[in-house]
């Protein structure tokens, strides 16, 4: 229990959270059957008027971007947080995009007829009630309402402090949309966040929440996936690495390198660590180095190794270095022996994220393509295009680092379960 909460404001606390939990679970079944033009319409009518109230969203923002700075937040997280006109424009344009998308929900996705002449098919029905446990980000609130409602399912989210202002103006936008269509406000809904145990409340409410997704730090998403009870789909951090092979095109993969850590190094598609081919000449090697360094990246890495091919002011590396996300312009470099020797660096510091590699070798390719175990495997392009909204799935639920069920950007299909639906007309087994 947080030191700043009475026991009684906690026990209120706990019964907001369940109380929020069965409201959703009771509303539900409506959102469920709700036809596809109608949610179509509630989404629309969303975007429109989440760009109408602007001032009100960005004045809400501005709140929360003061109280982080004052609380010591980071550049990274700061830019995580903050939103403008443009933000909250493409915030609306991925509600517009998922309003374009067809419905997953009632997709048939097999189907047969048994010999004594009951019909079979497995259907895709929603999972229910959504929980979502989340940092920073106040676009991820609209995201996630979108993307559930699309697919038949209620959002219960649960943002971060530092972004509570930005969510209660959004949550309250889209509750009056879904007002004025006659649906139930509950069909979204924030949980409190005063103190940490508010997730622990959503991630144990089983019978309540049909699921929980959590998005954000390794610690947050290592607390919900180890602490949960109801059944969780891990978002995991993005490590990503971006290998340039002796065989690259040298331009382009420093074209494609700079992009994916420099576009907006605060995303978890953000490449944390470059690999350089031992075997290109030292001269290009440097190149590299160079090329990060004149785009204001601070570059880590064993130092020794850095200097015999000539470069400078180079931080050492820890172990951390290679394993964790920046989030910031920071970049882990090193020197591999050929695509084997990177491959056997990502398989031990892999997220399990993106991976990317630059080469005109066909079967360097191939090789990287089959033994790299990742949710996305990028051949020269940027890591950044791991993102669902690029995918052409619209707003994304976040990238989903797990083997079951979903993996990679989760959209409208990973947000749903199905249910086998047989028609007989009075069979009995014997």
């Amino acid at each position: 229990m947080s030191d700043a909460m009475s026991a009684a404001d906690r026990e209120e606390e706990r019964a907001e959270v369940l109380a929020k939990a069965r409201a959703a679970k009771d509303v539900a079944p409506i959102v469920a059957t709700l036809a596809t033009s109608a949610k179509n319409e509630v989404l629309l009518a969303a975007a429109e008027e989440l760009v109408a109230r602007t001032e009100e969203i960005i004045a809400a923002n501005r709140r929360d971007i003061e109280a982080g700075r004052e609380a010591g937040l980071t550049d990274s997280l700061i830019d995580r947080l903050a939103l403008d006109a443009d933000r909250v424009e493409g915030i609306a344009g991925g509600l517009r995009q998922v309003a374009s998308l067809e419905d997953s929900v009632g997709e048939v996705l097999r189907g047969s007829v048994m010999p004594n002449g009951i019909r079979m098919k497995q259907v895709r029905v929603p999972l229910g009630v959504m929980g979502m446990v989340y940092e920073a980000r106040p676009n991820v609130t609209v995201d996630a309402f979108g993307l559930a409602l699309k697919s038949g399912n209620v959002a219960l989210l649960r943002g971060s402090k530092s972004a509570r202002h930005s969510n209660a103006q959004l949550v309250e936008i889209l509750q009056d949309v879904a007002a004025a269509h006659g649906l139930p406000r509950e069909v979204v809904q924030l949980l409190p966040c005063e103190t940490h145990d508010s997730v622990q409340d959503l991630i144990t409410a089983r019978g309540l929440v049909d699921v929980v997704i959590p998005r954000g730090s390794a610690r947050l998403i290592d607390v919900v996936v180890t602490g949960a009870t109801v059944p969780a789909i891990e978002t995991g951090t993005g490590n990503c690495h971006f290998y340039i092979d002796r065989d690259a095109e040298l331009d382009s993969a420093i074209e494609m390198l700079l992009n994916g850590k420099t576009r907006r190094c605060s995303v978890c598609n953000a490449t944390e660590t470059a690999l350089i081919d031992a075997g290109l000449d030292v001269a290009d090697q440097l190149r590299v180095v160079e090329a990060l360094q004149g785009a204001g990246v601070r570059v880590h890495g064993d130092v020794d190794k850095l200097a015999a091919i000539g470069a400078q002011n180079v931080e050492p590396a820890t172990e951390a270095d290679w394993s964790d996300e920046y989030l910031s312009m920071d970049i882990a470099v090193d020197i591999v022996d050929g695509v084997d020797g990177a491959i056997a660096h990502i398989a031990r510091y892999t997220s399990g994220h993106t991976e990317a590699i630059a080469s005109l070798n066909a079967y360097t390719l191939q090789e990287f393509a089959d033994q790299v175990d990742a949710a996305a495997v990028m051949l020269n392009a940027s890591t950044a295009f791991t993102d669902g909204e690029q995918y052409g799935m619209g707003a994304e639920i976040g990238i989903s680092t797990q083997k079951l069920h979903a993996r990679g950007p989760m959209a409208l299909p990973e947000l749903t379960s199905t249910k086998w639906i047989l028609e007989g007309n009075g069979q009995t087994r014997p």
